[in-house]
C-alpha cells in the first residue's frame, strides 16, 4: 500500500531524529493519525501520509489532529501535487525506505494536561504493543 510505504520511510526518518513512533494512533474517538511522534524533549508531531490528491481530498479529519500535537505533517511522494496542502502545515517527502522535511512545521505548543493526556496514552499503546509481540495471548488476558 502507498500510505504504508510513506509511513515506513517517514518513521524512518523521525526515528533518526530522537523520536519514538507509533502508527495508527487513535489521540481522541473518531480520529486515527497515521504516524505519531515522542521527541526526546516530550514534543508531539503527528504525520499523515497522503498517496495523491484524491487521497489528500478524502481526508475530512486532519484538522481535528492538530489540537492534539506541537507539530503537524503531511508525508507525500515525490509525484504529489504539494500545492493541495496547507502552507502553515509542515512538509515531509518519503518513499518506503527514508524521508526529508521539505518545509518545518510551526509549533503550536500543546496545554500541559493535553499534553499529559497524549504522552500515557502514547505510553500504554506502545506499552501493549510491545506485550502482544512478545505474548500474543496477552490479549485474552486482558480488559477488553
Amino acid at each position: 500500500m502507498p500510505g504504508q510505504r510513506l509511513a515506513r520511510g517517514t518513521a524512518r526518518l523521525l526515528r533518526s531524529m530522537d523520536h519514538a513512533v507509533l502508527t495508527e494512533f487513535v489521540p481522541a474517538r473518531g480520529l486515527r493519525v497515521d504516524l505519531i511522534s515522542l521527541g526526546p524533549k516530550g514534543e508531539l508531531w503527528i504525520v499523515e501520509c497522503k498517496s495523491g490528491r484524491t487521497d489528500f481530498r478524502a481526508d475530512r479529519k486532519w484538522q481535528g489532529y492538530l489540537d492534539w500535537c506541537d507539530r503537524y505533517f503531511w508525508a507525500v511522494d515525490g509525484d504529489f501535487p504539494v500545492e493541495l496542502l496547507p502552507e502553515d502545515t509542515g512538509l515531509i517527502h518519503a518513499d518506503a525506505f527514508g524521508a526529508a522535511v521539505t518545509r518545518m512545521a510551526p509549533e503550536t505548543r500543546l496545554a500541559g494536561a493535553r499534553r499529559v493526556k497524549v504522552q500515557r496514552d502514547f505510553a500504554r499503546a506502545a506499552a501493549l504493543r510491545l506485550q502482544m509481540l512478545a505474548d500474543p495471548e496477552a490479549l485474552i488476558a486482558g480488559a477488553s
